[in-house]
């Protein structure tokens, strides 16, 4: 059975930084990319970054996070990660991460809601 379970987020100052997590189950790492999204109240889900465990751990980011999040895993711990540094308050949003291909999840953790006052 597949299981993602998001831990990490919280309320954070702008310009702070936050560190989510996200523990997988399963051979989820050896099998799917690894996807965080997020989505805001009232917005559409939006693709955040992406990372895959072949071809070098080749990682992907959407537009509004590039050069200010980091996304990395360990594939011992079966623990995905997602750095985010310089952030704003429209980083507020619950974000999920999500095993599948790149920018498109089959499996959901349960999200982590993450707060960023101004």
């Amino acid at each position: 059975q597949v299981q993602l379970v998001e831990s990490g987020g919280g309320l954070v100052q702008a310009g702070g930084s936050l560190r989510l997590s996200c523990a997988a189950s399963g051979r989820i790492f050896s099998s799917y990319v690894m996807n965080w999204f997020r989505q805001a109240p009232g917005k559409e889900r939006e693709f955040v970054a992406a990372i895959i465990s072949w071809s070098g751990g080749r990682t992907y980011y959407g537009d509004s996070v590039k050069g200010r999040f980091t996304i990395s895993r360990d594939n011992v711990k079966n623990t995905m990660y997602l750095q985010m540094n310089s952030l704003k308050p429209e980083d507020t949003a619950v974000y999920y991460c999500a095993a599948g291909v790149v920018g498109t999840g089959t499996y959901w953790g349960q999200g982590t809601q993450v707060t960023v006052s101004s």
